[in-house]
């Protein structure tokens, strides 16, 4: 039986006041497609198999270099995570699966914390290292550096902590590991470009000669921060060569906010597609650089463009195409359970517009040079309000009409925040 920290009967009662609106707007959503020639049933299909993964620090305040706002009821380890992560999952439909990050999220017994997600409906994503931070108990610091750095003594703890991620995850299910480093330089002359490229890479090698069989590495860039002048693996470029020199098993994963202000992130994915190497997704969204804010709350056009690369791919490809999704963002002013609840809903109606696009239509727009009628196709697909569909899906799933009025409904905050002593500290590892 599965667990909920949410009363199943407040859901309910909430979809009871909004069923017949969403049944007005679902029909007339449904004769616009049928004009068009599009299958509402198609697109419903494709909806109800995808996945998007729910990070285990996203549910926790966020914060700036300058300070963190805690809020009432913050998870204090693992477990009131996967509580959280539980009560997303129950109503956006769309997240069965959470993406652990150590030590952050170490416990004793992995088998009773995989039994303890599996009671809330949630299995595991890729599991994340973490060699940016110094941890209390270890020897060597990353001050300057973790797999690149220039002494084998630092680099052998990083190396080992990566090995000790993997079999944290083999235990919990998962069968990927994400690997992001803060390494670089902040001034000119501080790193040799070459020789720390190649530590990182002889390193990741050690890793990689460790992964199972069924596993996959996932490289994630990030142009800037903690380092501002250098960073080891700065773009894509850096990405997909470390990815191509360590072998089949070795991705890149785009993070959305990692990259310069105007960068054709849409273009990057279907270079990265093209050659084999494109692994997934860490969503969110940006105005200035790495900002970390709620998927789509910026550019919900960049958005569908990136999830227009994405179903072209999956129309290569077909079953064959396999990417990992998962939002990453920082909650600093916002409740997270709400956050990420609507970043799930931008996420899904990104996907369904992109579904939205009538794709022999668009080629033959392209094929022709008929640029204002390529072009239109993306817009007539992106203005489509598919908010009445994706509601369908997930009532149809057993989740919420509206998952955030729900949430607010059910009173969850206020009865965790009773029950969660506030520490001041952050309990997803975040500062």
């Amino acid at each position: 039986m599965e667990q909920s920290a949410l009363d199943p009967a407040v859901v309910d009662i909430d979809n009871a006041d909004r069923l017949s609106d969403l049944n007005a707007d679902y029909d007339h959503l449904q004769g616009k497609l049928d004009r068009s020639g599009v299958s509402v049933e198609a697109v419903r299909r494709r909806l109800s198999g995808f996945e998007l993964a729910i990070p285990t620090w996203g549910v926790g305040t966020g914060g700036t270099r300058f300070a963190r706002f805690p809020q009432p009821g913050e998870p204090r380890h693992i477990f009131d995570k996967i509580e959280d992560c539980g009560v997303i999952r129950k109503l956006s439909v769309v997240t069965p699966r959470v993406s652990p990050h150590f030590p952050w999220d170490c416990v004793e017994d992995y088998a009773a914390l995989r039994e303890y997600a599996a009671a809330f409906g949630l299995g595991f994503d890729a599991v994340n290292s973490n060699t940016f931070q110094n941890q209390p108990d270890q020897v060597e610091s990353y001050k300057f550096g973790s797999l690149s750095h220039t002494s084998p003594a630092v680099r052998a703890q990083a190396i080992a902590h990566n090995m000790d991620c993997i079999g944290y995850g083999k235990a919990l299910g998962s069968r990927a590991l994400t690997v992001w480093v803060g390494d670089g330089s902040n001034f000119p002359g501080q790193t040799d470009f070459m020789r720390s490229f190649d530590r990182y890479l002889d390193s990741m090698k050690a890793i990689y000669d460790g992964l199972p069989d069924d596993w996959r590495v996932f490289i994630e860039h990030k142009m800037f921060e903690p380092a501002f002048y250098s960073t080891v693996i700065q773009d894509w470029g850096s990405n997909i060569l470390a990815a191509q020199t360590l072998g089949d098993k070795a991705k890149c994963l785009v993070d959305l906010g990692h990259h310069a202000p105007n960068t054709n992130i849409e273009m990057i994915v279907a270079r990265l597609h093209h050659f084999g190497k494109l692994g997934g997704f860490h969503f969110n969204d940006s105005k200035y650089g790495d900002d970390d804010l709620d998927s789509g709350s910026i550019d919900p056009f960049r958005l569908f463009l990136v999830f227009n690369e994405l179903v072209e791919a999956e129309g290569r490809e077909g079953s064959a195409f396999s990417a990992a999704y998962m939002m990453d963002q920082s909650h600093n002013v916002t409740d997270p359970i709400e956050s990420l609840m609507n970043s799930a809903e931008a996420i899904v109606g990104a996907y369904a517009r992109a579904l939205l696009v009538d794709r022999d239509a668009l080629h033959h727009h392209q094929q022709e040079n008929d640029v204002l009628m390529a072009h239109n196709c993306l817009k007539t697909a992106f203005e489509t309000d598919v908010r009445p569909l994706v509601a369908m899906m997930r009532y149809e799933a057993g989740g919420a009409i509206d998952p955030i009025a729900a949430y607010r409904r059910s009173g969850y905050r206020a009865a965790v925040a009773a029950r969660r002593p506030a520490t001041g500290q952050s309990g997803s590892g975040i500062v």
